[in-house]
């Protein structure tokens, strides 16, 4: 099958709620009370003339399919499927079109995204003077005082790769603070106003597993990684309910024209930020859209590990699904930084920062602690971990869960994976871990990860998709939204293909995987 076949979905709860609605009422009622006395169920919807795809593999492609009431009720061949026909079934030919099942993302921010689409928009910028530009343009239309947010910038982009600086951006936002998050969402760049604001100077100490970034003189340059960023974010103020809500129906919006009918949605929380902002937009924006029958896709939602017992009495209270809508998923906690940031853990130390190891920024005891503890009421456990030390610990830790209470079906992810030791996949396939990946965040990295880590290690540890499937691991595919786009065609291209923009050839060939795989994923 080409690739680019993929370009039909079948939102099956949309398209018959549109049609069902049409009808007036007391014909809905003869209706449904007429199908009640047939000797099978009568379609609302039939397709046919199509590839659809069932990702079962005793019949992975059918011609036609039969839905009615938002579920799906036959797929097979004409014949088969015709019979479900009759009056009121909509007939769609699809003309040869390909039909896939909504996709699940399987690692988003979902609300964080909606947030950013209305904010300064600097992905893909690859020139210092685009990047002032936008703020430039931001400030300009800003009022004195207020914020000016924005997030998506990457050095890597940039000729020579250097980090910025408040100094880039202080004579064009003299009476604003600014905050512009890099692409990995683990450092930022702040102005000088925005670090006078909260009181960061040269004798400003690095907090626990975060890295305040100084020029040679010891002056802050603006950059704060990982941790160090809460100084910052945690003086922004708050954005509103209404705020929030309309960024989730953005959100919603954007992932539905790309084929996603489902995220696992990881919130707002990272290293040194609040737990409570994913309690917030569970209680204040999730339950508000639920309630008002405002949800357009499907939600499974992590909250930080740090608030474990609170969601076992929310579980205790009303179990996992709160609704067809929202499922009450488990917990999240973080090994290190990112890559991008230099704050990926690694055994062996950065070529261009031989004293730099990465980040560990959660301390040992208290994780296997915590991890202990939640997965011991039940809960689902998913721990950040990019670097290939990073990867290890995790999965030490699981396996040391895993005897300490005993085997079950716990399902333990890590999110990310990306850089592997050779023997991990194994591990992986061995301890059954989730490996929840990013496919196209490779297409970001790959040209940065030879300079950081050095060619050996690029070309033997990175995104190891093949070598997991191969060691029977189990692999989950995402776009850690607003970190790439959310577009699973495009993260299926990639898995397949791993071809960069300006890359020839493959990164690592070996690793590519096929179509069947890269959907399932």
């Amino acid at each position: 099958m080409n690739f680019l076949l993929i370009h039909f979905f079948l939102f099956v709860p949309i398209l018959f709620f549109s049609t069902f609605l049409s009808l007036p009422f007391p014909f809905q009622t003869y209706f449904w009370a007429w199908k009640s006395h047939l000797s099978h169920p009568v379609a609302d919807l039939v397709l046919r003339n199509g590839v659809i795809y069932t990702s079962d593999d005793s019949l992975p492609f059918a011609e036609s399919m039969a839905v009615a009431n938002g579920r799906v009720l036959r797929v097979g061949n004409h014949s088969f499927v015709k019979e479900l026909e009759g009056y009121g079934t909509q007939i769609l030919d699809l003309g040869g079109k390909v039909v896939v099942p909504g996709f699940i993302d399987s690692h988003v921010h979902f609300i964080a995204g909606g947030l950013q689409m209305k904010q300064v928009e600097l992905r893909g910028v690859s020139k210092k003077e685009e990047f002032i530009r936008r703020i430039k343009d931001a400030a300009q239309s800003s009022k004195q005082g207020s914020w000016i947010l924005g997030g998506g910038w990457n050095n890597d982009l940039w000729e020579g790769g250097d980090l910025p600086a408040a100094s880039w951006i202080d004579d064009i936002t003299p009476n604003n603070p600014v905050w512009l998050s890099r692409v990995d969402g683990h450092m930022g760049l702040a102005n000088s106003v925005a670090l006078k604001l909260v009181g960061i100077t040269s004798l400003t100490d690095d907090p626990m597993g975060g890295i305040i970034v100084r020029a040679a003189n010891g002056e802050p340059t603006g950059v704060l990684i990982d941790s160090a960023r809460a100084l910052i974010t945690s003086l922004i103020p708050e954005d509103s309910v209404d705020d929030r809500r309309e960024a989730l129906l953005r959100a919603s919006s954007l992932a539905l024209t790309r084929g996603v009918t489902t995220v696992v949605d990881m919130g707002r929380y990272y290293p040194g930020f609040s737990a409570e902002l994913s309690w917030d937009d569970f209680s204040e924006v999730y339950q508000w859209a639920n309630s008002m029958s405002k949800m357009k896709i499907r939600v499974c939602l992590f909250f930080s590990m740090d608030t474990r017992f609170r969601l076992v009495d929310l579980i205790s209270k009303v179990g996992h699904t709160l609704s067809e809508w929202i499922y009450i998923g488990g917990v999240k906690a973080f090994a290190d930084g990112s890559l991008g940031s230099n704050s990926a853990l690694l055994y062996e130390p950065y070529v261009d920062e031989p004293d730099n190891y990465g980040l560990q920024v959660s301390e040992p005891e208290a994780l296997l602690n915590m991890t202990l503890e939640s997965d011991l009421n039940g809960l689902q456990v998913a721990i950040h971990a990019i670097g290939d030390k990073a990867n290890d610990l995790i999965l030490d830790l699981y396996s040391t869960v895993a005897s300490t209470n005993g085997m079950r079906d716990r399902r333990f992810r890590i999110e990310h994976a990306q850089q592997l030791a050779a023997g991990t996949p194994g591990r992986f396939g061995r301890q059954r871990v989730l490996a929840s990946m990013q496919p196209d965040q490779l297409l970001d990295d790959a040209d940065s990860t030879g300079k950081k880590l050095g060619k050996d290690r690029a070309d033997t540890e990175s995104y190891l998709f093949q070598s997991l499937l191969n060691n029977n691991a189990l692999v989950a595919f995402g776009s850690d939204w607003p970190v790439v786009d959310i577009n699973p065609l495009s993260g299926i291209k990639t898995a397949m293909k791993r071809t960069p923009p300006t890359w020839e050839s493959a990164w690592i060939p070996s690793e590519c995987i096929s179509l069947d795989d890269a959907i399932k994923a």
